[in-house]
């Protein structure tokens, strides 16, 4: 039976606190506990990765910690060799005595002569082995932090999940007819004009299932297939498109009612993979819908048109919206009246062919012939 659907979104206020393992944006909300002590060491051992993916707060803590912690540690080195030799200001000084650094006063002066050093090079004499052996190993430790430093932020910058920021999804999904057949609808758009390479899309169904033998598995997954009119592999992403998931025996919402969905305890969880055309980067963005998030009995407004100028124009105000459309109660009512319609239109061509074959002529006269009557003259 198809019906138009009471409205049963709730207010986004009220979503929000359900528990979901992927939030809107694609992170993942999940924590490990009962880590052991010695697993910790592994962050250290992958430390380059350990950099990057931390945050920006401290990125920036490191990068001037490690310049400002080298030039100090070095200062105390300068500060160290200028009173050993007497270089100092207000040390007696020996007549014929070979100073090693000049204008070191105290640890302030040592300081910004360690910088000076670092950055470019120091008022060394050239008179003592020790000052030019340290001045080169400061040189090196220099290059090494900025050459550190500058990868870990150009890696920061260039993360392939940045370009995931400019691939959205629809704020909610749709489940209505499409094409004869019950489907669930969900929209993305790729707000660059560059275009992802490869794309393919999918999603997993996240639940909690109890086996036969009595087993709870929490957050079990199932494969949801979404596709396009073209396919679902190597998407031409260069305008939003509708994914949709037809709603048959084998699909996991087969069983689901516009009166039972807001009962369900599950979590839609789709995926976009793609490569960056720019960067040639891989790149996965992420979203989820619970039951909450999807609507039944509705359908996307159209938000491409065509302008006066000749071109494509994407309205992205009517990205998430939706209007209510005739919708059946269930999929699995709806397969059945489609099988007793089908069934029906069956019987109703086989009665109509048997009526052909017994078709009177109302043309046809009976004519009675007698034998004994002769018709034929000589």
């Amino acid at each position: 039976m198809i019906q138009l659907p009471q409205d049963h979104i709730q207010p986004a206020e009220h979503r929000s606190h359900k528990t979901r393992l992927v939030t809107k944006d694609g992170r993942c909300n999940i924590e490990f506990g009962n880590i052991e002590y010695s697993s910790h060491f592994a962050y250290l051992v992958d430390f380059w990765t350990t950099f990057v993916e931390i945050r920006w707060r401290f990125v920036l803590l490191l990068f001037v910690a490690s310049f400002t912690g080298s030039w100090f540690i070095f200062s105390l080195l300068w500060y160290w060799i200028a009173k050993s030799n007497g270089d100092l200001a207000g040390q007696n000084h020996t007549d014929g005595q070979v100073r090693c650094i000049d204008n070191i006063n105290g640890l302030t002066t040592a300081f910004l002569y360690s910088l000076e050093t670092q950055t470019t090079i120091g008022a060394l004499t050239g008179h003592c082995a020790g000052t030019v052996a340290l001045i080169v190993i400061q040189s090196l430790v220099g290059v090494f932090i900025n050459c550190f430093m500058c990868g870990v932020i150009l890696a920061k910058i260039s993360l392939p999940k940045k370009r995931a920021k400019t691939v959205t999804f629809s704020d909610t999904a749709v489940i209505c007819l499409r094409k004869g057949s019950l489907c669930l609808l969900i929209r993305v758009a790729n707000l660059r004009k560059t275009l992802l390479i490869g794309s393919q899309i999918y999603g997993k169904l996240l639940r909690t299932t109890t086996t036969p033998d009595g087993e709870t598995i929490i957050l079990d997954q199932v494969d949801i297939e979404f596709m396009v009119d073209a396919g679902k592999d190597n998407l031409f992403f260069v305008c939003p498109l509708t994914l949709y998931h037809v709603i048959n025996k084998s699909s996991p919402f087969y069983k689901l009612s516009v009166d039972t969905l807001l009962q369900q305890d599950f979590e839609l969880v789709v995926f976009l993979d793609g490569t960056a055309e720019s960067t040639s980067s891989s790149c996965q963005v992420r979203t989820s819908y619970i039951p909450q998030e999807i609507q039944w009995g509705y359908s996307f407004l159209p938000i491409i048109s065509h302008t006066k100028t000749g071109k494509y124009r994407v309205d992205f105000s009517n990205f998430s919206r939706s209007v209510q459309v005739m919708t059946p109660h269930c999929a699995e009512c709806f397969d059945t009246d489609v099988d007793q319609r089908n069934h029906n239109n069956h019987n109703q061509h086989n009665h109509n062919h048997q009526e052909k074959q017994g078709i009177d002529n109302p043309g046809f006269q009976v004519i009675d012939i007698h034998d004994s009557v002769d018709v034929t003259k000589m």
